[in-house]
């Protein structure tokens, strides 16, 4: 019997084989497992390579993209690292211009020691996308919606323009999770995310994932995942597992609070811009309401009164946390060009619009009134200061 995504996300890992007979598996804690003979290997022999704790998530999360395979890594910038040992030496990778600050930071290294070529582009637009794939690419390499402009891309099409170029085309799905968008049903052969955020949900692992549409290309993944050591932890890897089985809950009520607060903001005095794809009057708006099921926890905006009065916004706040990462139970607030974008320069930022005054917010699963509250109250105390 086939199964609808809430339900195959609550009982990801349950009533899993080993003998223990618990509901829930229990953590798997060895780094070694025994053989009962020198030539004959189990389904596990060492934890760098594989252990049941992390096979159970990486199952759980092959099954939410609808991929061949996943695999789960230490973290999100080691699944995109991860990547591009699939990819030949000098391949040339295209990327959306205003991607999360690690990926630039990643890709730009990589570039310098000329494993790589890196070209950014605008991935919204449709027309800059295809003059920076015209010349060929190796990977194409999407963020939608990007974080923190919440640029939306149509996979669809861009895939479309990636296949004649003959690109892979990888999408970091970080922000909404399969819980609201699917990337390989529109044409991408890869998804990588932090698995840290959204996916998990409580801030209380590190983590990241690659899925695949190609079992092959898993299989060689996973073979370069266990050859370098980049594999998760046991209970990081249970700690990731039971906050997936919340997600279908966590993603609606997130995303109905979030565009709730960003219409109210949108209203609000002394806000100059907000950027969230749930709000009809968002460039993205048509292309997010085609391809998701929901418009996701973040949102970012910009303030009248420049960066004094985004420092005092931020500090002001008491149900934000002034805090890193995103897609918590907990509602977060960050400067991006001195938080999680610091390690672009600032012609970078500048080109991928992200101002220095810019507020990013990750909506919790709070009372949306109580938010609503901190948010106003945090705008009022510092208007006069604007």
């Amino acid at each position: 019997m086939s199964h609808r995504f809430a339900t195959r996300a609550v009982r990801a890992g349950l009533n899993a084989e080993g003998g223990h007979r618990g509901v829930v598996a229990p953590v798997s804690v060895s780094a070694t497992y025994r053989r009962n003979d020198p030539g004959e290997a189990g389904a596990f022999d060492y934890a760098r390579t594989a252990h049941p704790s992390r096979a159970l998530l990486e199952a759980a999360l092959a099954d939410l993209e609808g991929a061949a395979g996943a695999c789960v890594t230490a973290s999100g910038m080691a699944a995109i690292d991860l990547l591009l040992n699939d990819l030949p030496n000098g391949a040339r990778v295209v990327c959306a211009h205003d991607c999360y600050g690690g990926t630039r930071r990643l890709f730009d290294a990589r570039a310098s020691q000329g494993r790589i070529e890196v070209v950014y582009a605008d991935a919204s637009d449709p027309a800059a996308l295809e003059a920076a794939l015209a010349s060929g690419a190796d990977l194409l390499f999407l963020e939608t919606p990007s974080n923190p402009r919440l640029r939306v891309t149509d996979l669809a099409a861009a895939s479309a323009l990636a296949r004649k170029a003959g690109a892979l085309v990888a999408v970091d799905n970080t922000v909404l999770t399969p819980a609201l968008q699917r990337p390989l049903e529109h044409g991408a052969d890869i998804v990588v995310a932090s698995v840290t955020k959204m996916l998990n949900g409580h801030s209380d692992m590190v983590g990241g994932m690659l899925a695949c549409a190609d079992a092959a290309r898993h299989e060689r993944l996973c073979w370069w995942a266990n050859a370098a050591g980049l594999g998760s932890g046991a209970f990081d890897c249970f700690l990731a597992l039971r906050g997936l089985r919340t997600l279908p809950l966590r993603a609606g009520a997130q995303s109905a609070s979030a565009l709730e607060l960003a219409e109210r903001l949108a209203a609000a005095p002394g806000v100059a811009r907000v950027d969230y794809p749930g709000l009809k009057t968002h460039p993205g708006h048509a292309v997010a309401a085609r391809q998701q099921s929901g418009f996701g926890p973040l949102l970012s905006l910009e303030l009248e009164g420049g960066t004094d009065r985004a420092v005092a916004f931020v500090k002001r706040l008491e149900l934000f946390t002034l805090a890193q990462s995103l897609g918590g139970v907990e509602s977060l607030a960050c400067i991006p060009a001195t938080m999680t974008h610091a390690a672009m320069s600032a012609e970078a930022r500048a080109e991928a619009g992200i101002a220095d005054a810019l507020v990013r917010l990750s909506v919790g699963v709070e009372d949306v009134e109580d938010l609503r509250a901190d948010l106003e109250g945090a705008l009022t105390a510092t208007a006069q200061n604007a």
